[in-house]
């Protein structure tokens, strides 16, 4: 996408000049600048932690919800390991997170003309439990909330809703397609228990057919009854919308278990490489420590944690000493709650700290196509002037766009807002799904993207944006 797309034309050329103004990057640079980002890529690609980092993470902690004990466990890891990286400061921030554990396995199964039918479901993030013995009740199929408020109170009471909306694959961009169709997830529950339904399931946000519930955060109100809410499966989706079709007065039988405790004390894991001549401007790099109990959140977002932890060792192994401070933030509670991206924001507003830059790694750890941005018009064209200098490295798709959940905080700071951008294809295969595990990543992919993080990190830190 080209950046007169977002800007009239006639300004196209000015803002670009006040790119390379505010960069402060001279033409006569960039042959250094390659040759830095070349040493980079190397260091990374030759003697790269990240890939063992994830390993200990995915294999040995597991999933690591907000307030679990994998989590706990998680924050001290990662805090170990950025200690003995010896880089200049390294410390524990405490924050609030929610405490919401799934239980035992969920289950679920039609009951149809006498034959019931298994159904591969889990939990979603936030739901109350089903009642002792599970819930059983009727079922109504709808595809999107307008066919939900035109069944009325009359048909939904006393039944469950099934969401069937899929995630739509014209889509080239999947995380548009789960944009658009993640609002169901979140929402469903709330309006239907507003008309009576008893329960909700909502077809898997993937565009792969298989047996994999995915599961993610869901949202209540506290005027309207709370109601369980679970994910099903693709396959499971087709199989009960068939039967469906065949015998509208079928019943579905669904039980879990999960509870939500009081909040936790957990913790963002912080550690920085000080800057040698404007140690209070920084350029954030980070990801999210938390992630759903049903994998071991390799992708989601293990990989983006241990990218950012390879940026700050990297630029400690090749010995360099940015002008600016470069810190990375493990932020906790992205996925049910954004409380650790919350608190960190709260915490340099109140510093008197210059945010320049954020870049969050959160789209697992594929192939890197390139960063997007998001921030003041002039920021973003400025920071743009940097990209061919990812051509090599086939990462220069550059755009403005989306930053990431947990930096999005600092976007009242004035901060320019950057996210890595994988190829997208695959990620939600896996994504909040019992097949987000560490044999789904690649080493190689992994290392690239945090190559390219540290070296965008390192061309901020060295030449600024204002």
């Amino acid at each position: 996408m080209h950046l007169n797309q977002f800007f009239p034309a006639k300004s196209y050329s000015f803002l670009i000049l006040i790119g390379f103004i505010l960069i402060g990057r001279p033409a006569h640079a960039q042959s250094q600048d390659s040759t830095r980002i070349r040493a980079m890529f190397d260091e990374i690609l030759r003697n790269g932690r990240c890939y063992s980092w994830l390993d200990y993470l995915a294999n040995t902690i597991g999933g690591r919800l907000s307030g679990s004990p994998e989590a706990a466990r998680a924050v001290d890891y990662v805090y170990v390991q950025m200690k003995q990286l010896g880089v200049d400061s390294v410390w524990k921030q405490e924050v609030m997170v929610p405490h919401w554990v799934r239980g035992g396995k969920e289950t679920a199964s039609i009951l149809s003309q006498g034959k019931k039918t298994d159904l591969r479901i889990c939990a979603l993030g936030g739901s109350v439990a089903t009642p002792a013995g599970g819930l059983s009740a009727g079922v109504v199929e709808v595809h999107d909330w307008d066919e939900l408020e035109k069944l009325g109170r009359e048909r939904v009471a006393g039944r469950i809703v099934f969401m069937n909306h899929p995630m739509k694959s014209e889509f080239i961009n999947t995380f548009d397609a789960y944009g658009e169709a993640g609002r169901y997830r979140w929402g469903t529950a709330m309006r239907a228990g507003k008309l009576g339904a008893v329960g909700v399931i909502v077809r898997s946000m993937t565009l792969s057919m298989d047996d994999y519930p995915h599961t993610g955060a869901m949202g209540y109100d506290d005027s309207i009854p709370k109601i369980p809410a679970c994910a099903v499966s693709t396959r499971g989706a087709e199989t009960l919308s068939k039967s469906l079709r065949m015998d509208a007065e079928l019943k579905v039988t669904f039980t879990q278990s999960c509870s939500t405790l009081p909040d936790a004390l957990s913790h963002n894991v912080i550690a920085e490489i000080r800057g040698s001549e404007l140690p209070d401007e920084v350029v954030v790099v980070g990801g999210h420590l938390d992630a759903w109990d049903t994998g071991d959140g390799a992708h989601d977002d293990g990989a983006g944690i241990v990218q950012s932890m390879e940026v700050l060792r990297a630029i400690k192994a090749l010995g360099i000493r940015p002008k600016r401070t470069i810190r990375f933030v493990a932020f906790m509670n992205e996925e049910n709650g954004g409380r650790g991206g919350k608190r960190y924001a709260e915490w340099v507003k109140s510093s008197g700290q210059r945010p320049l830059a954020a870049i969050e790694s959160d789209a697992g750890g594929f192939t890197p196509r390139g960063f997007s941005f998001k921030g003041d018009s002039a920021l973003v064209a400025g920071a743009l002037t940097m990209r061919d200098l990812f051509q090599p490295y086939l990462m220069n798709a550059w755009k403005p766009g989306y930053g990431g959940a947990d930096i999005n905080h600092l976007e009242d700071q004035g901060t320019l807002l950057i996210g890595l951008n994988p190829d997208s294809q695959r990620y939600f295969n896996h994504h909040h799904a019992e097949t987000d595990t560490f044999d789904q990543v690649n080493k190689r992919e992994l290392e690239l993207g945090a190559a390219g993080m540290c070296a965008l990190s390192w061309l901020l830190a060295e030449y600024g944006l204002r």
